[in-house]
This record gives structure tokens, C-alpha cells and sequence, in this order.
């Protein structure tokens, strides 16, 4: 199947098709008015610390919940199976990866956690409503995200720099993405940068280290990245973990404008350099 197929299919027959493994393509565009969240799945010894880091660094990071040990099945988001449910897993070893699959129910084990955190993709709504053109979704492409000089704060064996995602924006409009993402902090918020690549450590903005090459016209504008828990997780080296591949994500049943699962206490991240003040 391809995404033209599932455009306007409710949550179910999209979760079917991807679970089925008739579906393995990116997310963007699909189930409009439902959250899709970054999946990060570890070990229980890992978890603790990991959930601290997600919380000193709730920008790239939002915390939406955490699953218990060995259970895949996470009803607080909907009818949910994690060994399944993401069009494609990235499977990481001792840092490194080791493989790309469509389900991890020969991987799962009675001790890992699941956790789900924010994505850009539910801001990119509300964008398009106010006419703020999205260029990578009417064209079925996955938006551009690169590694940054933006550190993280680090705890336990997580850190490194942030991850950001980039669209460009028209110049006329980027304040008005500004307030629109300002809303969403459950979805990585407002951007982090506005301007020059260069200034966050991105030498090359057409060769982005995830997703497709930059499309349309406009100032680049950038978000803190839901893929900054897999530059975490490969910096701790741990035995196992498994992501969502970028642009992959996974589908709950909650509205996007939903915010009773945010978590309460969370430090905004103060990063540097800054670039164009926002």
C-alpha cells in the first residue's frame, strides 16, 4: 500500500495496514487530528535514567508515557501493540545498528519498557490549517533532520547534541510559526532556530543525516527532533534498544490537541548558539 491509499483512513485501517506489514512508508499526512509520538524502546535497568533525560530536555524530548516492563500492549494510547504498530523499527546493539524490520515480536523480551514521546508531525496540522505551505507532505517526502552543535543535558549514560528538524518557512510567515508551534509543547514546541545552518553545526542544509533533501522556498526554520533519543541511546551502548525509524512513527488514538499527559516539572532546555533571536 502506499500513503495516497491511507490519506483520509481512520486510525484502525491505518494501524491494520501497518501491523500487517502492508504499510512500511512514513506517517506524515496520515490520521490528521490524532498524536503520533516517537517510540524508544530500552531495557528496565535503563529506564530510569532515561526518563530523567527526557525530562532535563523536555524540548527535544516531550515525555508523553512510559509502558510497564514486558507489556507491549499500551492501552492508555489506544488499542496498541509496540512489537508491531510502527511501519519500520530501527534495531540498535551496543550503539550501533544492526538492522531495519517491520515488527520486534522475535525481539521482545520480558524486561523492556516502552517509551513515547512527542512529534513534530501533529504541529505540521495546524501549520497547514493557517495556510503555512508543507511542502514534504504534499509530496509524499519525509522532512529533513540533522545532528546539531546543540548539546542535551546529559544524565546517567545519555547526552550528545540535539537533533533538529528543518522547514523552510516563508519569510512573511515565520512568525506566525512561531506562535502556532508555541502551542505545542507536547509536540517539540516552538523552533530552536531560525537562519543560518551554520550556526547550529549543520554544514551542508541540502544533505540532511535523516529524511529527504529540503523542498520549497523560505527561511529555514528549525524544531528540536524527536530523533534526539536515538543519538542518546547510541551514545549509552546499550546491549539493546529499538527505535522507530525517522519519519516512521507511532500512531495513538489521542487527539493532538490533547495535553493531560504532558509531564509537570520539566526544565525548557537553554541551548546555544542561538542564532536569529525567536
Amino acid at each position: 500500500m502506499t500513503q495516497e491509499d491511507l490519506i483520509g483512513q481512520d486510525v484502525a485501517a491505518v494501524r491494520s495496514a501497518i501491523r500487517t506489514g502492508a504499510y512500511g512508508g512514513h506517517t506524515a499526512g496520515l490520521c490528521l487530528g490524532k498524536l503520533q509520538v516517537n517510540l524508544a524502546i530500552m531495557p528496565a535497568a535503563d529506564a530510569a535514567a532515561f526518563e530523567e533525560f527526557c525530562r532535563l530536555n523536555p524540548q527535544p524530548c516531550p515525555l508523553v508515557g512510559r509502558t510497564h516492563a514486558g507489556d507491549p500492549n499500551w492501552r492508555d494510547l489506544g488499542a496498541i501493540d509496540l512489537r508491531t504498530d510502527v511501519p519500520c523499527y530501527n534495531v540498535y546493539r551496543d550503539g550501533a545498528l544492526a538492522e531495519t524490520v517491520q515488527d520486534i515480536r522475535v525481539l521482545w523480551r520480558e524486561d523492556l519498557v516502552g517509551f513515547a514521546l512527542g512529534c513534530s508531525f501533529t504541529f505540521e496540522r495546524a501549520l497547514m490549517q493557517a495556510g503555512v505551505p508543507m511542502p514534504h507532505i504534499e509530496t509524499d517526502r519525509t522532512v529533513p533532520m540533522y545532528r546539531t552543535s546543540i548539546e542535551t543535558r546529559p544524565t546517567g549514560p545519555f547526552g550528545g547534541g540535539m537533533v533538529v528538524s528543518m522547514r523552510r518557512i516563508p519569510a512573511d510567515k515565520v512568525a506566525l510559526a512561531q506562535q502556532i508551534t508555541t502551542r505545542f509543547p507536547w509536540a517539540h514546541g516552538a523552533p530552536v532556530h531560525v537562519g543560518s545552518p551554520e550556526a547550529i553545526g549543520i554544514p551542508d542544509i541540502d544533505a540532511p543525516d535523516w529524511g529527504d533533501p529540503p523542498m520549497g522556498m523560505g527561511e529555514p526554520v528549525f524544531w528540536a527532533c524527536g530523533v534526539t533519543p536515538q543519538n542518546a541511546l547510541a551514545r549509552a551502548r546499550l546491549p539493546l534498544c529499538i527505535t522507530h525509524t525517522p519519519g516512521r512513527m507511532l500512531i495513538t488514538d489521542i487527539d493532538d490537541t490533547e495535553d493531560a499527559f504532558l509531564p509537570e516539572n520539566t526544565t525548557p532546555i537553554k541551548s546555544e548558539p542561538t542564532g536569529e533571536p525567536l
